[in-house]
This record gives C-alpha cells, structure tokens and sequence, in this order.
C-alpha cells in the first residue's frame, strides 16, 4: 500500500497581527479539501502540528481543537504535534504511518502558528526555548532585550564552515537574492520583494556573517495537506504524488551536526533511490547560509562543494538542482509550525506541475528536509520526506 497526496492548500504567509492561528488554518483546510473533493467527514485523522502556540498565545493543552475551532474538520479525531521547527512535517510522518498501518484511508495534515504579537518580544522568547533550557546561558542581552540564540548558533556554523569550505558573506547573498525572485513568484510568500547582492550584504548585520535579510522573519501562516491510501484513491479516482519515505530523527549525544546526513542516507535506502535521482528540494534555511551546507549533509554535493550550487546556478528554478523554488524559509516565510507542512505543500504542487512561474521543468522527485531545536550540538530533530509524481 502507497501513501499518496491527493489535496494541498496554504494561507498568505506573513505577519498579520491581528489574525488568529485558527483563521489561518480554516483557510489552509479548506482550500486542501477542495482540492482533494472531499469533506471534513471524509477524513479519519487529522495531526495538527503547532510549536510556539503556548509562549505566544498562551494556549496550551488543547492546541488542535482550538486552531481547527473554525474549520471544516470541526468534531473529527485530531491531536496537536510538537517538535519545534519540524512540528508539522512530523505530524506528516506520522500520518503516513496511520495510513500504512491500515488504520486510517484519509488523514489531514495541519500546519499553523502564530507567531506576531503586539509584544515583540515573545517570538523570540518561544525560538529560545527550542535549545537545552536547563544548560544555556542567560538568554537576555544588553537591556534585558531577548538574544537571537538562533541565530548565534547559524552564525557560529557558518563561521566555521566558511573556513573550510571557502564560502563567502556573498555567497550567502546570492541565495538570498535567489530566494527572494522565487518568492515574488509565490503568491503566499512574506517576501515578494527581490533583492540584489548589495542589498542583503548592505543591510543590518545580526550576528556576522549573517545580515537581516539571511535570517528567516517572525511570521504567522498555516498550510495543510490531505493524504490517503493507494486503495481509497483508486476507488474514488484521485491522483497525486506518493509518498516514498518520510522519516524522523532525533539527535544522539555528541551527534556534531550529523543528524542530517545520518538521517538523508536512511531515507534514501528506505525509498530505494540515489541523491541524485532528487529533482528539486525544499529545505530548512532559516539562516541563509544552511542552503549552501545542508545539499552536502544531504549527500546532495560532495563535502566542501555546496557554494558550487549558488556559483553555477544549479540551485535556480531552471537550473539542475533547484532548490527551494517556494523562496525557501527566508522568503516564503517561517512560521514555525507550518514550515515543514509548507514545505512539502511546495513539492506536492511542483510534481503535480501546478506552480506556474516559479515551476521546475519535469520533476520527478522532490526531497524536503526540515529540522527543529537544538540540543548535543546540532539539531534536536530531523525531518526527510521523499515524494515522487
């Protein structure tokens, strides 16, 4: 039995202060059950992944049935998924499993999160909270103002890998530039605005060698997709990609940043395909630089090869690996729950060749990669999701 994806649908993303997570999500649900031409008593399971609801909103507890209390899948069985970033690509994983165990025919897959707040400073307060809360330091800065732990960690790695790799600050430029052109070809996209080189490296720096427009944005926006069993879409006559694999990973203790390649190399045994079968890929950049580094953990690129992909355009919409042709985190936008549901929305909608100006010719294949937390010196959590047409 194949799991296969048969509706997908997403809100705006942005910062929209005064809309609630729950408006967001009804949007989401009802375009992916339209797509899909089934209603909410269709749908057997539905997974809700959230991450900061409970610092930002204060919700805790019953997170699914709040975000889905103005939707259309209203009384159906659901549950909340968190972990961190890769909330809702882990509610994926585990819709998958529902479905190959036979329990379920139809299982919905929510992504939401609220993010914006007339205090600014809780976004960033619910981002801290991802790491070891038990070891890190005072997460406060000069004047109380919260740090961009986050973003001290990216910067940090790519320090580090810009000394052995030969990576440059405009390396990290072109992607963002890449980015933002393909997320002013997203009509959900934050950022719709391209930018130049001189643009990006011009402005503010956050924490070298990052500037504020290489750091994914505090956002809000909710994205859903509908999946079921082979059998059921043979019965009723729908079509969409299949799932080949969709795994989860956790770090090990003094994993050193292998969580990734470890869990990459996994996927592609479980779905029986090389890396180099992948036709584009959507991943997890919330700092600029992870477009350059993670192709290599991805065993995408060989070791020390990655600022080959931004030089020679392989990862444009048209060139031989694009990468995140949705503008990618830092364009799309990254309201961390729905990240990895977005993500995986963007491949379902370029293998069924629905993206128009922004759609990669012919593809086949498409990998998503998402990652959340951080704990033992990398990410706490791995997301790998392989899909074809």
């Amino acid at each position: 039995m194949e799991t296969i994806i048969i509706g997908t649908g997403s809100s705006r993303f942005g910062m929209f202060v005064d809309t609630p997570a729950r408006t967001l999500a009804a949007e989401a649900v009802a375009e992916a059950l339209k797509d899909a031409g089934l209603e909410g008593k269709d749908v057997g399971l539905v997974l809700v992944g959230n991450a900061v609801g409970g610092v930002v909103t204060g919700q805790e507890m019953i997170r699914s049935q709040t975000i889905l209390s103005q939707s259309l899948l209203v009384g159906r069985p659901m549950a909340a998924v968190e972990n961190a970033c890769a909330s809702s690509s882990s509610a994926f994983y585990l819709a998958h499993l529902a479905i190959q165990s036979g329990m379920h025919d139809v299982v919905v897959v929510v992504g939401a999160e609220k993010m914006t707040s007339t205090d600014r400073t809780l976004a960033t307060k619910a981002l801290a909270a991802a790491t070891d809360v038990s070891l890190r330091q005072e997460a406060a800065g000069d004047g109380g103002k919260p740090r961009p732990v986050f973003m001290e960690i990216y910067a940090a790695n790519a320090r580090n890998y810009m000394a052995r790799s030969g990576a440059t600050a405009e390396d990290f430029a072109d992607v963002v530039a890449k980015n933002t052109r393909n997320g002013s070809l997203n009509p959900i996209a934050q950022v719709k605005v391209p930018l130049s080189r001189e643009d990006v490296l011009n402005a503010r720096e956050i924490v070298a060698p990052l500037t504020r427009p290489m750091c994914a944005g505090i956002g809000d926006g909710a994205a859903a997709i509908v999946l079921c069993s082979s059998g059921f879409a043979r019965a009723k006559g729908k079509k969409g990609p299949k799932v080949r694999t969709s795994l989860l990973a956790s770090a090990e203790i003094e994993d050193n940043h292998e969580i990734v390649s470890r869990t990459a190399a996994k996927a592609f045994e479980a779905a029986g395909i090389s890396p180099e079968d992948v036709s584009l890929v959507e991943l997890h950049d919330a700092a600029a630089p992870a477009e350059i580094m993670v192709p290599e953990e991805l065993l995408l690129v060989a070791q020390g090869d990655g600022p080959s992909l931004i030089r020679s355009g392989a990862s444009r919409i048209d060139g031989r690996l694009p990468i995140n042709p949705s503008g990618g985190l830092t364009a799309r936008g990254h309201p961390v729950g729905a990240t990895g549901a977005a993500q995986i929305v963007e491949l379902a909608n370029q293998l069924r060749g629905r993206c128009g100006p922004r759609q990669v010719a012919n593809p086949r294949i498409g990998l998503a990669e998402n990652a959340g937390g951080s704990i033992f010196n990398g990410a706490a959590a791995c997301m790998i999701t392989l899909l074809e047409a």
